[in-house]
């Protein structure tokens, strides 16, 4: 089966590179399934798992949002942050969720709301592709 070249960056250095068959990301227009051959595209990503199937297995990798750029032969997600279900430390993803509950919670006037909010959607996230290992 034909392959396509898969790059995972987050500005701390590569987290995903391989050969794969298929990659299917959450885009902010919609989910998106991309084969070998497919047509350019770049598209912002929302906080999502991203899947990655090759060989009859398939790879999560948590993603915080960021950007696709899709040209026939390959693929370049750039993060803000990105982890590999195996790699994702289970107990400071549910400490991280706990602390951006508890700032939602708070109804003081100095809490951020937007940045608890996607810390809480990141954090969920992480808790969700660490189960799909």
């Amino acid at each position: 089966m034909k392959t396509i070249q898969v790059s995972i960056v987050t500005p701390d250095g590569p987290v995903y590179e391989k050969d794969v068959e298929m990659v299917s990301v959450k885009a902010e227009s919609g989910e998106m399934g991309i084969l070998p051959g497919h047509v350019a595209t770049v598209a912002p990503l929302q906080i999502s798992p991203v899947r990655i199937k090759t060989g009859g297995t398939t790879d999560y990798v948590a993603v915080g949002g960021g950007f696709i750029e899709v040209r026939p032969d390959k693929i370049t997600i750039l993060a803000p942050s990105a982890e590999v279900a195996s790699h994702i430390d289970i107990h400071r993803a549910n400490e991280a969720k706990r602390r951006a509950e508890r700032r939602l919670d708070d109804k003081q006037t100095h809490v951020d709301f937007k940045r608890a909010e996607l810390a809480l959607k990141r954090a969920v996230n992480r808790l969700n592709v660490a189960n799909m290992k």
